[in-house]
């Protein structure tokens, strides 16, 4: 368990270094280590509250918080949150998912990560209902998975144009902090077994350390946009490792699948092959390397 802390302790500094939790990379590392399934999301989700505490309170004691802007997100997701996260699902079902949500963030997260140093004076403002609908969906995926949502929304508000890049990330913290605990009421309500969530303590301890060196990068060091570039590319690397693994056991998970959900199977088979292809793209373009063409199989 000594690499499972170090790689937790990794994803806390990168993730909490840009305003998130890192629910969704610790929910892949989880399901790598055969760590029990029924555990996954509560142990995910109070990493979260660990790692995106401190942040929330550094934003908030700097002057960053825009209650306008965060409390119609939350009057969406916090039920929906916690429904979400009473809800059992398959196994089978909770990989594919989390598949596609670490690929879906990383690519949003790549692709938007300039406007966290970008200081855009023109704002729109989002009609309310908009603002709960959003949150509700993010609330209820978030629950349902074990993540805080907050990786969804800091890259929907800043592709929208919702607010300045300080109160966005501010936003985002505590959509996470306040979504994951919500999330853990309503896994709570299922069977799991608290003692054995007790057991895998070292790992909140190592997020808690983990969250607040990441902190610190991003107000004392390094710029943003290049710690959310690192993020999203640790996100992609661990979305694609992932899709890997899914397409080779294929066979088996799909089998377990029912017939009306197989056009997951179609759906993950076609991100996996993007995510291959972009990842693949990017690397390539940073080299100076120029291809005539992409054979896909």
């Amino acid at each position: 368990m000594i690499i499972l802390s170090i790689l937790f302790f990794v994803t806390a500094i990168l993730y909490a270094s840009v305003g998130f939790g890192g629910g969704s990379t610790y929910l892949a590392l989880l399901l790598i280590w055969d760590v029990p399934y029924y555990i996954f999301p509560v142990i995910a989700l109070i990493c979260n509250i660990f790692v995106v505490s401190g942040n929330s309170f550094n934003y908030i004691r700097a002057g960053n918080l825009n209650l306008k802007l965060l409390i119609p997100y939350l009057i969406g997701s916090i039920p929906l949150a916690y429904i979400g996260g009473s809800l059992q699902i398959d196994k089978s079902l909770f990989e594919i998912f989390l598949f596609l949500i670490l690929t879906f963030a990383g690519t949003i997260l790549l692709i938007k990560f300039k406007s966290y140093d970008n200081e855009d004076k023109e704002y729109k403002d989002i009609p309310i209902i908009i603002s709960v609908l959003i949150g509700g969906i993010l609330g209820f995926v978030s629950g349902v998975v074990g993540i805080g949502g907050g990786i969804f929304l800091s890259p929907i508000l800043f592709l929208i144009k919702a607010g300045k890049p300080k109160h966005i990330v501010t936003t985002a913290s505590l959509f996470i902090l306040i979504n994951s605990i919500a999330g853990v009421i309503g896994q709570l309500t299922k069977n799991i077994v608290l003692i054995e969530v007790s057991n895998y303590w070292y790992l909140f301890l190592v997020v808690m350390i983990g969250g607040h060196i990441g902190n610190f990068l991003n107000l004392k060091i390094f710029p943003t946009r290049i710690l959310a570039l690192v993020t999203a590319i640790l996100v992609l690397f661990v979305a694609i490792r992932m899709g890997i693994k899914l397409w080779l056991a294929s066979d088996i998970l799909f089998a377990k699948i029912p017939p009306d959900l197989s056009v997951l199977k179609v759906l993950v088979s076609v991100t996996v092959k993007s995510a291959i292809f972009t990842f693949i793209k990017i690397k390539l373009t940073n080299k100076n390397c120029n291809t005539k063409s992409f054979l896909w199989i």
